[in-house]
């Protein structure tokens, strides 16, 4: 996908890369990947790798994608020390922006197909990613927010900072948010219910192209993670955004919470709490949609005209819950 955050990488400037880490050999380098912010290359040598760079820092980010490259990092460790599930082994780190004017890590290339390319039944699926999400929702936080922005004492606190910081980028970008400056109001409607969230790691990020999915010779579905940075403390409501889609009301997702409820040791209920707390989770994905089309594209790029047609179905069906609430 084409954006305009995505760093070039020639070939001279991954070699330089791949010596100081201590590689040599390349074969074959290629782009790689559907994602829209980083620049991701595939690279052979002695064996598969990934190099992965950050937007270059003369190009303007949204506030909570400052530094990301870093956090990522921290995620893969955590998820990796505290769960069952795959992600890639980062062989190598570089933030000095000595060899390459940006971040960049060189990380182990997980080889599998994206999960909206598996035949296997979809409810099967989702009873799989339920049960991962289950997993990290088991890893307990101190705090609130974006690691990469600095944590807060309670989730309405994180959440409300979240919201100003995506205004306040838009602003930046020589635009008015007037639903997300609505989407605060309503967070101060329903303090008490968000300052009452218990904050774990919520990755807010799991779709198809995240899950790399490989199947064994039984029959069996492996299934691994990549590109956790947009992961944070918070309320695992969020997550379920990424199961089924994203538009439609918790109360349609009750298979997916169920399945959820089946592996995990906190279920959760469809009530007027939860309903409240997932319209927040449609509407913050709603306003990062809205935002980050004006650091990324222009109105001739597909992705501008995608996230406007996507942020405008959720923002209705977050502000139908909030108003009513």
């Amino acid at each position: 996908m084409i954006s305009r955050t995505k760093m070039n990488l020639d070939r001279s400037a991954i070699t330089a890369a791949f010596d100081k880490a201590g590689i040599s050999g390349i074969t074959d380098i290629s782009p790689l990947g559907d994602g829209e912010y980083n620049a991701v290359y595939s690279v052979d040598a002695d064996r598969h790798y990934v190099i992965k760079a950050a937007p270059p820092e003369e190009v303007a980010v949204l506030t909570y994608e400052k530094n990301m490259m870093q956090t990522e990092i921290y995620w893969y460790d955590l998820i990796r020390r505290n769960t069952d599930i795959r992600v890639p082994q980062v062989y190598f780190s570089d933030f000095s922006k000595e060899t390459i004017k940006t971040d960049y890590f060189i990380m182990e290339k997980l080889e599998g197909i994206q999960r909206s390319e598996l035949k296997a039944d979809k409810s099967e699926i989702n009873k799989s990613t339920a049960q991962m999400l289950s997993k990290i929702h088991k890893i307990k936080g101190d705090g609130f927010g974006y690691v990469q922005n600095g944590l807060y004492e309670n989730w309405y606190e994180a959440l409300s900072s979240m919201i100003s910081n995506l205004v306040s980028d838009a602003k930046r970008a020589g635009k008015k948010s007037l639903r997300g400056e609505r989407l605060l109001d309503y967070a101060g409607k329903y303090k008490d219910i968000l300052m009452n969230v218990p904050s774990c790691m919520v990755n807010y990020d799991l779709w198809d192209p995240n899950v790399i999915c490989s199947e064994k010779e039984n029959g069996d579905i492996s299934y691994a993670w990549i590109d956790p940075e947009r992961s944070f403390w918070g309320d695992k409501i969020f997550d379920f955004i990424c199961i089924g889609n994203p538009a439609d009301s918790l109360e349609n997702k009750k298979e997916d919470i169920d399945f959820y409820n089946g592996f995990s040791d906190s279920p959760v209920s469809i009530n007027r709490e939860t309903v409240i707390r997932y319209a927040f989770a449609q509407g913050l994905i709603s306003l990062v949609m809205e935002v980050e089309k004006y650091y990324r594209y222009t109105p001739r790029h597909f992705g501008w005209w995608r996230n406007v047609v996507s942020s405008n179905i959720m923002y209705k069906k977050c502000f139908e819950v909030l108003k009513n609430g």
